[in-house]
């Protein structure tokens, strides 16, 4: 019941309250971003949904898009903006997110949604995690984020799929925002994000 009704219906209300709340917010990082990244405040990409649908994502653009003398992009590091790396310490490049809340494509609470590409190398336990709507927010990143290895974040994708309940989304909120506020898990040593996931042996079953 509160998977199949409830938990969308308050997702879309409380995003939809939530974005006309921090709209003067959202404004001026997008005007920063504007000035930092050369008229590109917003990052979009193609994510998994639940049942595997593809959507765009759209987040607040942190790293510009300088490349190498072989036209390579440069390391995540080396590419993060002084307002990007702000945006990014205070999880604000989620902000833009909620537009996805609001179109049906996410929900506050779930597992994050990963590259396409990504689809190809789960085993069937870790594919679990697309039974339900990707989160802004979700088990494994109040567990660490992007700190754990992908074998323990997808451990806690399908246990939270397992388990899920308002409760339990109740604790996630509550533990982001206590996250947020210590900054903690934000990136993966000096590589900012994750590396790449390529694959856990297929016939290993999560537990």
């Amino acid at each position: 019941m509160y998977q199949k009704a409830v938990k969308s219906s308050l997702d879309f209300l409380v995003a939809l309250g939530v974005f006309i709340t921090f709209l003067p917010l959202f404004l001026a990082l997008t005007i920063l971003l504007i000035i930092a990244n050369n008229g590109k405040p917003f990052f979009y990409q193609r994510r998994p949904g639940k049942n595997e649908r593809i959507f765009s994502i759209i987040k607040f653009k942190t790293m510009n898009d300088k490349k190498d003398a072989n036209g390579k992009l440069l390391p995540d590091f080396k590419r993060i903006t002084k307002v990007g790396k702000f945006i990014r310490e205070n999880s604000l490049d989620e902000l833009p997110q909620l537009l996805n809340v609001i179109k049906g494509d996410m929900s506050f609470v779930g597992p994050r949604p990963l590259l396409v590409s990504y689809l190809e190398h789960y085993n069937q336990e870790e594919a679990k995690r697309h039974l339900v709507k990707p989160g802004i927010t979700g088990w494994a990143q109040v567990n660490g984020r992007n700190a754990i290895s992908w074998e323990e974040k997808f451990k806690y994708d399908v246990w939270y799929v397992n388990h899920i309940g308002f409760k339990l989304d109740f604790i996630i909120l509550l533990k982001t925002v206590q996250k947020v506020f210590k900054k903690e898990g934000i990136s993966a040593s000096e590589t900012v994000t994750m590396e790449l996931f390529t694959g856990s042996n297929k016939q290993q079953q999560l537990k």
